[in-house]
């Protein structure tokens, strides 16, 4: 990536002498796994120093989790800990859906005895990685030259559907969490209202999360299956089964044998993707730029036409002249989460 490519965060304890040599744990929490990473300051730089992977429901608290990474690492007490939470954080305090314990920071500097414990929204982190960008992090899906001021818009389908922005403040940078994958899908065709009615009767309300996520890529195939009824041949019941990445499998089936009914699903979630990617652009008045991540887009990248997904995105009412110029990049990379929250809880304060 170029050097007129790079995002200008604002971070002003980069500069600060006092954390050089600084040790920082942070951690990306998740349902399944929850990942860690050890770190010392060099020259404004994070070095990473040791990793780890638990299984979340293993353990009874965080807190205790996070003794067992120290112990395994035969750290000495990091000086901070900096932790990328799947839910909002409100107060120092986050209760998100998908985990088995509650998280309150006091608590975590209690219980761990670090001084200093953050606690930062995972999409939040995800936009602080973007102060650490290397050359490979970055694909283009289009660019008409280099960044442009303005705010940035990010966007990561996954287990959810994580949304966040970055605030140009005129000179920096500065990120900031939402909660936009909450909300209310919209249909547009006679199709996708069908699509709407057949996820009501499921959920109730139907949220965007429900159609970008790995759920939602399940949803319409389901919906293609069973309302369409487009064929699943024997083949692709059984590698269902037997793979655990229904993702990749049904990506790899569009890709390579061009079976329909993964096309079709493919190509409505992409479709999907760029519609949302229009919104949250908008909302955000994002002329700074797009960033799609999250685990889905690392996985069917190849498969996205980037001039198809360029031509639906731009797709509005009265705003075409604003859209066609977002310069728009997937995020390559499957540590923003663990090492975002790593340089939130570094440089974020003086």
């Amino acid at each position: 990536m170029s050097e007129t490519a790079k995002f200008n965060l604002y971070l002003p304890g980069l500069k600060n002498p006092q954390n050089e040599n600084l040790n920082i744990v942070s951690a990306d929490i998740r349902a399944e796994k929850t990942s860690f990473n050890y770190f010392q300051v060099k020259d404004g730089n994070l070095i990473n120093k040791g990793e780890d992977v638990y299984n979340t429901f293993d353990f009874s608290s965080f807190s205790e989790m996070v003794s067992q990474f120290i112990n395994d690492q035969k750290l000495e007490k990091p000086n901070r800990l900096s932790v990328g939470v799947p839910g909002p954080v409100i107060n120092e305090k986050c209760v998100a859906e998908r985990l088995p314990w509650s998280l309150v920071a006091s608590e975590i500097k209690s219980e761990s005895g670090i001084e200093h414990v953050y606690l930062i929204n995972d999409m939040e982190a995800t936009a602080y990685f973007m102060g650490n960008l290397t050359s490979h992090c970055l694909s283009p899906i289009y660019e008409h030259g280099g960044i442009s001021d303005g705010n940035v818009a990010i966007l990561a389908p996954g287990n959810g559907l994580g949304e966040a922005g970055m605030f140009w403040d005129g000179k920096y940078l500065r990120p900031f969490a939402t909660e936009g994958g909450h909300s209310e899908f919209s249909p547009r065709t006679d199709v996708e209202v069908e699509f709407y009615q057949y996820l009501k009767a499921i959920y109730g309300i139907v949220s965007w999360e429900s159609v970008l996520s790995k759920d939602g890529l399940f949803n319409i195939y389901r919906f293609l299956r069973d309302v369409q009824r487009h064929k699943e041949p024997e083949w692709l019941t059984a590698k269902i089964q037997s793979e655990e990445d229904f993702v990749k499998v049904i990506c790899e089936a569009a890709t390579n044998e061009k079976e329909m009914i993964c096309v079709l699903t493919m190509d409505t979630f992409i479709d999907f993707l760029a519609r949302e990617a229009n919104s949250l652009v908008l909302k955000l008045k994002a002329t700074g730029g797009l960033i799609i991540g999250g685990e889905i887009p690392l996985t069917i990248k190849n498969y996205i036409d980037n001039d198809k997904f360029y031509k639906k995105f731009i797709i509005s009412d009265k705003m075409e002249s604003l859209l066609k110029d977002v310069n728009i990049y997937f995020l390559l990379n499957d540590k923003t989460i663990v090492s975002g929250a790593a340089y939130y809880g570094a440089f974020h304060v003086n």
